[in-house]
């Protein structure tokens, strides 16, 4: 059985999830020892991260190389389209994902409830960011008329991202312009079964770990 190295809120280990759920596949999940960006753990996968997939002899950390393994590993149900044009469209996606919008969400992290206040203006400035790049998701979508329609590798991160989004704008007080393209696009991810599924287990999860200000 495939064993995934992840934490329960983990963003990227949901996104994770999401694809293995889509696949079809069977894993048991890990906590990584001695906890998250432990020394321990690091002597496991050298570079740390979550999650980090264990596929008999192969271990390998980092999201997006996980779905592009399992996508050739288990090609079945496709989560890339065959089309040369739509294939890049999916992984130009899901990049903006991982080094757009994600990590504009991200710098929010260091200054979560329970943790050391925000200089001030930084969240103000953070949700501007956060605002210009779901603008910017917005022309990509709107450049692929069949985004969100099924699921593919682009459609694993957004779900976990926007719920982040959902739960931090009010309590850390920034405001939200979802675009019509992606409020659309939400909508049709969110319905689909292996993201419904984890969004289920997820919501939960976020709302605990932010209110224990952990």
């Amino acid at each position: 059985m495939l064993q995934l190295y992840a934490i329960p809120v983990s963003l990227y280990s949901a996104k994770t999830r999401i694809l293995l759920r889509h696949k079809g596949l069977m894993w048991e999940e890990i906590a990584p020892p001695g906890g998250y960006g432990s020394d321990e753990y690091k002597t496991v996968v050298a570079s740390g991260n979550l999650p980090a997939l264990r596929d008999g002899d192969l271990l390998i950390g980092d999201s997006e190389a996980i779905a592009e393994y399992l996508e050739e590993r288990h090609p079945e149900p496709p989560a890339l389209p065959w089309d040369p044009v739509a294939r890049a469209r999916v992984r130009e996606r899901s990049r903006f994902h991982d080094t757009r919008l994600e990590p504009a969400l991200r710098t929010l992290f260091p200054h979560l409830p329970g943790r050391p206040s925000a200089p001030e203006g930084f969240v103000e400035a953070r949700g501007v960011e956060i605002n210009a790049r779901l603008a910017q998701l917005a022309a990509l979508i709107g450049a692929d008329d069949t985004a969100g329609l099924e699921l593919t590798l682009a459609e694993c991160g957004f779900p976990i991202t926007f719920a982040w989004i959902d739960a931090l704008a009010p309590i850390m007080g920034f405001e939200v312009r979802w675009p019509d393209f992606v409020t659309a696009y939400r909508r049709r991810i969110d319905t689909l079964a292996p993201v419904a599924e984890e969004l289920d287990q997820y919501r939960p999860r976020l709302a605990n770990f932010l209110a224990a200000g952990d």
